[in-house]
């Protein structure tokens, strides 16, 4: 009678009943008999983790793409510190390597709170301006997508308040000129970003262009004294604190009253005089056929021919004995004596001449 299990006078033998008989069979082929089974399963375990795999990366793909597409078109949030001031170092030292560029301090620096203060607004409007004309494919990938967003801010409070109207307007016409320019030339490193992107933008500026061209500035609802209805000389001292002569001319727009309180030669002779160095004004001498001085006719004449003054209720301040740049209402970290002496006030052109290195 065969042994059934497993012989010991000769280990790993089996007997195995066939068709033909009893035959004795070997670990190798029950080895390979496993084996065969066991390769299946895993070739389906390969094929199953292979189809989760494949899963996985597309949606990885797809979110990526969906999170991309929001950076680019989307977000409205600023990627910035908002640091109230920062250290300007223009070299590498032992301590610090690198140097600070008008990108980085532009992203580092409290933009976004400063065109909320009416102090500050005029000033970071001039800056906009500036930046858009000759220095924005110098600022990084990121900063541009913080100057879109700024200035996107910009516009929303001046719709909101219908206040400065005007100045954003010119803005966003020099930042549109600059840009045709610009995307003319994609592909040679002026602009970081698809060009599909920037034109986007184009069409959000002309956008802004035509929402501002439709403002209505509503008409306040007080019933109290206007300046109509004030005695001519305090009108006329209310005229001398307006710095830009295209106001004066809109205010002589409202009634005929006003009008003629406009063209007294002395508000334009002081206008002359505020924006205007003496040696300019005596370039551009124009006389009337009664011997006078024509100071309306002049001071259009300058405008053209020279920048006018810049004057900002409050400014960016750079410190000569720290290197540090921040807003004059704040404070820095100063190791100076005398910190005052040593802090100069920055115009818009200043602030941007400093990263000229």
């Amino acid at each position: 009678m065969p042994f059934l299990g497993q012989d010991w006078r000769s280990p790993g033998q089996n007997w195995v009943k066939t068709e033909e008989g009893w035959k004795k069979t070997t670990t190798d082929d029950k080895n390979n008999n496993v084996s065969v089974e066991s390769f299946c399963k895993a070739e389906q375990e390969e094929c199953f983790n292979k189809e989760n795999l494949l899963y996985s990366l597309s949606c990885d793909m797809a979110a990526k793409k969906r999170k991309k597409d929001m950076m680019n078109n989307n977000t409205k949030v600023p990627y910035f510190h908002r640091e109230k001031w920062i250290y300007v170092h223009k070299g590498s030292t032992k301590e610090r390597h690198g140097y600070c560029t008008l990108g980085e301090a532009f992203n580092r620096l409290d933009f976004c709170s400063a065109i909320k203060d009416t102090r500050k607004f005029n000033y970071v409007v001039r800056l906009l301006e500036l930046i858009a004309k000759s220095k924005l494919p110098s600022l990084s990938g990121v900063a541009q997508k913080n100057y879109m967003n700024i200035l996107e801010r910009v516009v929303r409070k001046v719709l909101d308040d219908q206040q400065n109207v005007r100045p954003i307007k010119e803005l966003l016409q020099t930042l549109y000129v600059s840009l045709c320019g610009l995307v003319q030339g994609m592909g040679k490193s002026v602009l970081v970003g698809n060009i599909n992107i920037w034109v986007h933008r184009m069409e959000n500026i002309l956008q802004w262009q035509q929402q501002l061209d439709n403002i209505q500035i509503n008409r306040p609802t007080s019933t109290g004294m206007t300046l109509i209805d004030l005695p001519a000389i305090l009108q006329l001292n209310i005229m001398q604190r307006l710095s830009d002569g295209r106001d004066l001319v809109s205010l002589g727009q409202v009634c005929p009253e006003l009008g003629a309180l406009t063209e007294d030669r002395l508000l334009w002779k002081r206008l002359c005089h505020y924006h205007f160095t003496d040696r300019q004004i005596r370039k551009r001498l124009m006389v009337s056929d009664k011997g006078h001085l024509e100071w309306k006719k002049m001071y259009f004449k300058l405008s053209r021919c020279y920048p006018h003054r810049e004057q900002y209720s409050d400014t960016l301040h750079f410190c000569t004995h720290c290197h540090i740049l921040f807003w004059k209402d704040t404070n820095h970290p100063c190791t100076a004596n005398n910190p005052e002496s040593c802090t100069m006030s920055l115009s818009p052109q200043d602030f941007i001449n400093l990263f000229n290195f």
